[in-house]
């Protein structure tokens, strides 16, 4: 999947399943797609490292499986998201397990993640 519109990081900032203060908890809660197949989540004690795909859909979508853990136990799902008047909106899913709307905003990235550059002489 080349670069899309997904690419980059988004800042969760309401989940259905899930109040605000568990999910920035450990971490702001966040989702990040790569410019290749591949992302990221984490809020709260969850966090999961996604396959993506780009949507055959009339607006742009993605969909995406996981696989991660939550306090130490290994958990799989699935998920999907859209962009809509800038923000994206989604749905995670926990195989045998919960699930929760979500609707996120873009941000840089987190300090962790951001890369820096050699100056130039």
């Amino acid at each position: 999947m080349a670069a899309t519109i997904f690419a980059g990081p988004w800042r969760i900032v309401w989940m259905s399943g899930w109040d605000q203060d568990y999910v920035d908890m450990d971490v702001p809660g966040h989702i990040t797609f790569e410019s290749a197949r591949s992302g990221s989540f984490q809020f709260g004690t969850a966090q999961g490292q996604m396959d993506c795909r780009l949507a055959k859909r009339q607006n742009p979508s993605i969909d995406f499986t996981w696989h991660g853990f939550d306090e130490g136990t290994e958990l799989t799902g699935r998920g999907g998201a859209r962009i809509v008047n800038g923000e994206l909106y989604g749905h995670l899913y926990i195989h045998l397990g919960d699930d929760s709307a979500f609707r996120a905003v873009r941000s840089t990235p987190p300090a962790h993640m951001s890369v820096r550059k050699r100056k130039s002489n």
